[in-house]
């Protein structure tokens, strides 16, 4: 089976908006694989004047959330590293029990690669000994922020579009859903203390290569 790998354009976040910033993309991705019966629910970010739809899984809520406060762990160990954080949709194939070890194996079809590259915060001046040249670079600050939020707001809607460009255009790889399914099985992997700025990058190239698309998973 092929696998479509979309890579969304990279993303230059502050620290304190890593959370809303993937909330809006992850769910983004999951909410158009959604299959079955949903309740739709629109979420207005606090940060952004954008507005995306969630499931209303509880279950997709806690998978997501799990996996953004790891990467944030993550980053708070690894600042000023450029991160990828990799969604994939993934169809099982077989189930191998033994003695030792419960083997499921599963087959990637679409991989969706977040890049983001993340800022150390704007600091305001300390210790100026003028006080209007305190002023002047506070605001100058001040300015900066507010462009450079403007900036991400922009890029984030792009990556919106992005997603749904290609929802829309690639359909024929995904498989078919059992009846039932609520949404595709799929898996977030972000970086571990052993990976590259982008560990997800060997994976990508394993399954554009014309070794098979299987992953093995143990339990």
């Amino acid at each position: 089976m092929n696998c479509e790998v979309c890579q969304l354009k990279e993303l230059e976040v502050e620290s304190f908006e890593i959370r809303e910033v993937l909330r809006c993309i992850l769910h983004t991705i999951v909410f158009h694989r959604a299959l079955g019966l949903i309740r739709p629910k629109d979420i207005d970010l606090e940060l952004f004047e954008i507005t995306y739809v969630q499931c209303g899984e509880i279950e997709v809520e806690k998978k997501i959330d799990d996996k953004i406060e790891h990467f944030i762990s993550w980053i708070e160990k690894h600042p000023n590293k450029k991160s990828q954080i990799c969604l994939s949709f993934y169809e099982v194939k077989s189930k191998q029990q033994s003695w030792f070890t419960n083997k499921i194996e599963r087959s990637c079809w679409e991989q969706w690669n977040i890049n983001l590259n993340v800022l150390q915060p704007i600091k305001s001046p300390i210790g100026k000994s003028h006080h209007s040249k305190l002023v002047m670079d506070t605001g100058e600050a001040s300015e900066e922020r507010s462009s450079r939020t403007t900036l991400l707001e922009q890029s984030l809607q792009e990556v919106l579009f992005q997603i749904i460009k290609f929802v829309n255009e690639k359909k024929d790889h995904v498989p078919p859903i059992n009846d039932g399914v609520i949404y595709c099985p799929f898996e977030i992997n972000i970086p571990s203390s052993s990976d590259s700025a982008f560990g997800m990058d060997m994976l990508k190239r394993m399954l554009h290569s014309g070794h098979p698309s299987m992953l093995s998973f143990f339990y």
